[in-house]
């Protein structure tokens, strides 16, 4: 028997047995085997788990933005962006309680969490036109985004930010430095306009603070991009460059325009000075305040600091003069207008104009020959020898005026004085208001001349005139000097005719008077020596050729003008 028919009769038997004694036999259990289905939810276990776990690293924190309006945004869809790079999404977009702006959730990622401080910025990047310049042109395509700046760093972590509504001037990772203009008015300059250094852009204003109340100058921020604001010192000027300037000048008309974007956004713009580049140590820092002009004259003429303060009186129109205009002399600025102020005299009833000026002597003269009493002394020189002040018209276009200081000949004892520290020069009438006083002066002198008189004694000089000719002797000596002039002729006719024998005799006699040369040289040189008789004969041969030259002249002269024997040379 084998083994397994022995086990089955034993197994048998001993289940008889048990039987036998009530109990039940045992199951014979066999061991459960592994199936590979069961790696179908253990590899998804898995996964999910993973995926939950990156989910919860690269998870940042939720941050709240406060926006004017959610124009473009899209809830799961607009991303937040930095430098292309994306950094969160928008979770969620409501409107606010107050209903006053809307509350954009923005669910951040983990590499951005140490990024958000109070100086991080928010703003919503879409196509704008701002002035000359069109931004965001690209989200036409893929619609607008969340631009990103973490601001400056050493803040504070932050999770609600109040988002821009337009894009600001500098980022924080732009070098450079930022700055700040005086000006009693903005003009055409706002955020985004253009700072110009020899026509290149090399900033943008970033805004303006208008002074608490209302009153003093406005605030200009700016920013200069890094190495051209190694170029700013503390002495730099600034001019106004927004628009176009149209003038008249010795050329004619001139019209100026720094470039497009000036035009529609406006702009400022600065330049070196004289000794910026000299001096390092006058590199101005940050947050400078620099002062800005209106124009870039009026920029040049602020460098000039040494003024010497001067006054006049004028009695004529000051029509187009203001403050600011130019004293010249000889057609060259030596300063600017500074007041104009009317003054009546109550008691006498006369009234005139103050012009106050200042003289800028950095103009003309060197700076070692600059002093205040040099330069008095020197215009009270001037004015005895004959210079006044007076209103001149600049363009007959513009009616613009200025003050110039000509020189007169008939002077005058005109003197200048001082109003305490400032020097009253002496003035005279200019331009139009000169011609009406001289023409004024030239009328009231032919008034003054008794033309009555006059006309009287010219129509009796005319009638007695009329007499003198009408009476018989004039007609008398008329007819005499007739007859004289007759007679004359009738001479000079005889004289021609009296003259024409001796005429064609004077050929013949001049040939006799050569042949008469000839032999006496002849003669002369038969007698050489230095005798006596050789001395006279060569003496009388000179003479004779003298009168044969003196009648071959007068041959000659009487042949072209016979009449001269009469009336003489």
């Amino acid at each position: 028997m084998t083994s397994e028919q022995n086990n089955s009769s034993s197994q048998h038997s001993v289940g008889n047995e048990d039987q036998g004694n009530g109990r039940l036999p045992e199951a014979n259990v066999s061991k459960a085997r592994f199936s590979i289905i069961w790696l179908i939810p253990i590899i998804s276990v898995l996964i999910a788990g993973f995926l939950l776990w990156r989910s919860l690293y690269n998870r940042g924190p939720e941050i709240l933005i406060t926006f004017d309006t959610a124009d473009g945004l899209i809830s799961g869809q607009t991303q937040v962006k930095n430098k292309a790079v994306t950094l969160g999404t928008v979770s969620s977009i409501t409107l606010s309680r107050d209903m006053h702006h809307v509350d954009v959730r923005v669910q951040m990622n983990a590499s951005a969490a140490g990024l958000l401080t109070d100086k991080s910025r928010f703003w919503v990047v879409r196509p704008r036109i701002n002035g000359a310049s069109v931004t965001g042109l690209e989200t036409l395509m893929s619609g607008a985004y969340i631009a990103f700046d973490p601001g400056a760093s050493g803040g504070q972590r932050a999770t609600d930010f109040t988002g821009l509504e337009s894009p600001p001037g500098i980022q924080s990772d732009q070098p450079g430095r930022t700055y700040t203009l005086v000006a009693p008015a903005i003009g055409s300059i706002g955020p985004g306009a253009s700072v110009f250094f020899r026509d290149v852009d090399v900033g943008e204003v970033l805004g303006y603070t208008l002074p608490p109340g209302g009153v003093g100058p406005v605030m200009i921020q700016f920013f200069v991009k890094e190495p051209y604001d190694h170029y700013l010192h503390t002495n730099t000027r600034f001019w106004n460059v927004s628009g176009v300037k149209v003038g008249f000048g010795a050329g004619g008309l001139k019209v100026q325009m720094q470039s497009i974007q000036a035009l529609f956004s406006g702009g400022v713009a600065f330049s070196l000075n004289r000794n910026s580049m000299e001096d390092e140590a006058t590199e101005a820092p940050a947050n400078t305040i620099f002062q800005l002009y209106d124009d870039q004259e009026s920029a040049d003429n602020a460098g000039y600091h040494e003024r010497v303060p001067v006054a006049t009186y004028l009695s004529s129109s000051v029509a187009g003069l203001a403050v600011g205009s130019s004293v010249s002399m000889f057609g060259i600025q030596v300063g600017s207008v500074t007041d104009i102020k009317l003054q009546i005299d109550q008691a006498t009833g006369h009234a005139r104009v103050r012009v106050g000026m200042d003289i800028q002597p950095e103009r003309i003269l060197s700076e070692d020959q600059i002093h205040s009493e040099t330069i008095v002394s020197t215009l009270r020189a001037l004015v005895a020898n004959g210079m006044r002040a007076s209103a001149a018209s600049v363009s007959m276009l513009t009616g613009e005026a200025n003050i110039s200081l000509d020189f007169v000949k008939a002077g005058g004892d005109a003197k200048t004085y001082m109003e305490g520290n400032t020097l009253v020069l002496p003035s005279q009438a200019g331009g139009f208001s000169g011609i009406m006083q001289s023409m004024s002066t030239v009328a009231d002198k032919l008034a003054a001349m008794p033309l009555d008189k006059i006309g009287d004694n010219a129509n009796n000089l005319l009638a007695h005139a009329d007499q003198r000719i009408n009476s018989p002797e004039v007609r008398q000596a008329l007819v005499s000097l007739r007859d004289s002039l007759k007679s004359l002729h009738e001479l000079s006719d005889n004289a021609n005719k009296g003259l024409q024998p001796l005429m064609k005799r004077l050929p013949e006699m001049s040939d006799q008077l050569d042949r008469t040369l000839k032999n006496a040289n002849k003669l002369l040189g038969s007698y050489g020596g230095d005798t006596d008789f050789h001395r006279s004969l060569q003496a009388m041969v000179v003479q004779l050729g003298e009168t044969a030259r003196s009648l071959r002249f007068m041959t000659s002269f009487l042949t072209n003008h016979p009449s001269s024997i009469v009336t003489g040379r």
